[in-house]
């Protein structure tokens, strides 16, 4: 195609969804869903347009993935609005890590059992496939703010804290696949992978992201405050922070999607600074009919003024780079055709492993049957899984074990887009609040 027709259909497919996303609603259809349908007609499988191979081009999609993760749990963070020390965190903490890595054993398990799998290659499948999205369980997220419905906050949480989470097991995987000889298993540097992949790489993230966050946050609110510089641009302040962040998490070996996340959780969390003789613009919550320098500057109002600017921004950005990531998705499942095994494999992981991981990560908190169904069946795979399936494909794994690994994540995510969106509106029409 040419550069002319690839505008006229970025274009065709931002304004389509404009006018027809109401409509597209009201049949009980997500966005997620048109963009996968929308890829499989425009790869292999139907128009041919475009042909994202995942293994002969796994380096390119890699990096679009990457990209598209970092600035959607950088939106999230923002969204999440709890502070870090919050009590809240503790159940997606459980979930994000503990049924995280039982959910890593149990795939490995139908790996080696009914894929015929290298134990590697079974670890490496556990790896990609843990990790839920938190972009599409947003879709589940029906409060927000300081008291959260705790189902929603928990699973849009855990979807962000998880994505992250999984590399530990990706790298042990890809370590025993290679182990032969003298580098069998039990050569394997336990200390190490235990003090650098699981301690220092999601600690030092958090730790990078929050600081810088919560600098650039103060910073500018007391520039515009006191002096009314960095006015404008607040478009540059969500991507410089999401560069920032990333990058130098990256330099340093940590995180860099939990560095992102921390930024903008910490972003978010930034206070005002209000002057002592200075009263606020018509009331602390409404200033409307001021212009926006106004409030922009106003020491009452520049951080909330800044923050909603910043997080309208980064939520349309995280609307593009989520149709992007999807109709890739779509556009590569003719690559890897769908056997009754893998769908197998398929069914036992979102109907029984899911629910299984989650049932021993809440062991002891107090929730309700409905938060419980809730929690053990919205595990929306997503863009999380592509990216830790193109990592590994980007690491040469051998050719019949990245087209079993391929086809098994592919479709799971399809699957997952398709059953999981059916099923929002009809699980979150009665409310499920906390206890």
């Amino acid at each position: 195609m040419s550069f002319a027709a690839w505008m006229l259909l970025f274009g065709a497919l931002l304004l389509g969804m404009v006018l027809l996303g109401t409509l597209l609603g009201r049949m009980q259809l997500t966005s997620a869903m048109i963009y996968l349908g929308i890829g499989w007609v425009l790869g292999p499988g139907v128009l041919d347009i475009f042909r994202p191979d995942p293994f002969s081009r796994s380096e390119l999609l890699l990096r679009s993935a990457e990209l598209g993760l970092a600035i959607s749990l950088f939106a999230v963070g923002l969204r999440l609005g709890v502070p870090f020390f919050d009590r809240l965190w503790r159940l997606p903490l459980r979930l994000a890590f503990l049924s995280l890595a039982v959910m890593v054993g149990l795939t490995a398990i139908v790996g080696v059992v009914l894929l015929q799998m290298p134990l590697g290659a079974a670890i490496l499948l556990g790896a990609i496939l843990a990790p839920t999205d938190p972009v599409l369980a947003s879709s589940v997220h029906t409060d927000a703010g300081k008291d959260p419905e705790r189902v929603g906050f928990s699973l849009a949480a855990e979807g962000a804290l998880n994505d992250a989470a999984a590399l530990p097991f990706v790298i042990l995987g890809l370590a025993v696949l290679r182990a032969t000889g003298d580098r069998a298993i039990w050569h394997f540097d336990w200390l190490q992978w235990t003090a650098v992949d699981l301690i220092w790489t999601p600690v030092a993230g958090v730790a990078i992201g929050g600081s810088f966050g919560a600098l650039m946050g103060w910073a500018v609110v007391f520039l515009r405050s006191r002096y009314r510089q960095a006015i404008g641009l607040d478009a540059f302040i969500g991507l410089g922070l999401i560069g920032v962040a990333y990058g130098a998490a990256l330099y340093v070996s940590a995180s860099g999607f939990l560095a992102v996340l921390a930024a903008g959780i910490a972003f978010g969390r930034g206070a005002e600074q209000p002057r002592r003789r200075e009263q606020a613009l018509g009331g602390h919550a409404d200033v409307s009919g001021h212009p926006y320098e106004a409030v922009a500057t106003h020491s009452h109002h520049a951080s909330a003024t800044m923050k909603e600017s910043v997080g309208r921004f980064n939520d349309q950005l995280e609307k593009v780079a989520e149709m992007g990531l999807i109709i890739l998705v779509g556009a590569m499942l003719p690559f890897v055709p769908l056997s009754p095994l893998i769908l197998g494999a398929i069914a036992l992981i979102l109907l029984l492993l899911r629910p299984v991981s989650v049932a021993v990560a809440i062991v002891g908190e107090q929730l309700t049957w409905r938060q419980h169904i809730m929690l053990g069946w919205f595990g929306i795979r997503g863009v999380g899984s592509v990216y830790y399936l193109l990592y590994v494909l980007s690491q040469g794994v051998p050719g019949d074990v990245a087209a079993l690994l391929a086809g098994v994540t592919l479709w799971t995510v399809a699957f997952s887009i398709t059953l999981h969106g059916l099923s929002t509106r009809a699980m979150t029409t009665h409310h499920v609040g906390a206890p």
